[in-house]
């Protein structure tokens, strides 16, 4: 199952150097970063190759880590892939918590992750419509 690392960080100016600069460090790839911010903290998450040995260096440094189980899925890159996961999820009454995307290969294909509180239920019900399921090495390694 994926992970994503969520980092709790003060807002201020140098806290992305600093998580950063722990990463790369111990040779972790980054492959996406989201940032929301929320007045004077923010939550900083991150897709990276490795998510365990990232929230242990983090931790090492004094910074706030956890990892999250997450749902990543390859969607076609086109107007209307997203609605049909969105719709999928809303017949089938599950929540998405958080989530982000990004695209692959333009016009091709892209990739949505989220969280939501059944992750096995949630990548059955995706599964069973049809969609590619990225598992936690097909993730890491995009």
């Amino acid at each position: 199952m994926p992970h994503q690392v969520s980092v709790f960080a003060e807002n201020r100016p140098g806290k992305i150097e600093r998580i950063t600069g722990v990463l790369s460090k111990k040779d972790i790839d980054i492959r996406a970063i989201t940032i929301s911010d929320s007045g004077d903290y923010g939550i900083i998450k991150l897709l990276v190759d490795r998510p365990q040995e990232a929230v242990d260096a983090l931790k090492e440094d004094g910074i706030a880590a956890t990892l999250r189980d997450i749902v990543a899925i390859r969607v076609k890159d086109k107007p209307g892939g997203l609605y049909e996961v969105a719709s999928i999820l809303t017949k089938n009454d599950v929540n998405v918590e958080d989530a982000y995307g990004f695209t692959v290969e333009r016009k091709k294909d892209a990739v949505f992750v989220f969280q939501v509180q059944d992750v096995r239920k949630t990548e059955k019900l995706l599964s069973d419509a049809g969609f590619s399921i990225l598992s936690d090495g097909e993730l890491y390694l995009l």
